[in-house]
């Protein structure tokens, strides 16, 4: 629990008796100044709770990139041992495959590039 959320309840609770003992006696001073205690505090609590949220996302979003790094070369070997085991059921499927990807880059990479349209300028 972050102090700010302390502190801010802290103050909402003595603004709202501030503002209540404003209210008994009749004083509108002492009932505005309650409730802008009251205000401050409850500003400050909502703060604080803010703070708190965004400390739990931190660690929530460290601890899942721990477990992921920690985790990388598992992953990485079932997904090539799946890979591997694909190729030993179906090679020919696999053969095409590669082939298909091997053509489709070297169509990309004996591409004239693209030149832009002419632009024409009306001189007259």
């Amino acid at each position: 629990m972050d102090k700010d959320r302390i502190a801010g309840s802290a103050k909402d609770f003595a603004g709202k008796v501030e503002g209540a003992v404003g209210d008994v006696t009749g004083d509108a001073n002492t009932q505005a100044t309650g409730r802008a205690r009251e205000a401050a505090g409850t500003v400050q609590n909502l703060y604080g709770q803010a703070k708190d949220v965004a400390r739990e996302a931190t660690d929530a979003a460290v601890n899942y990139a721990k477990d992921a790094y920690d985790n990388r070369g598992d992953t990485l070997r079932g997904g090539q041992q799946a890979v591997a085991r694909t190729v030993q059921e179906n090679p020919l499927g696999a053969l095409l495959v590669a082939g298909g990807i091997g053509f489709a880059l070297a169509l990309l990479m004996t591409r004239p590039p693209r030149r832009p349209p002419p632009r024409w300028r009306y001189y007259g």
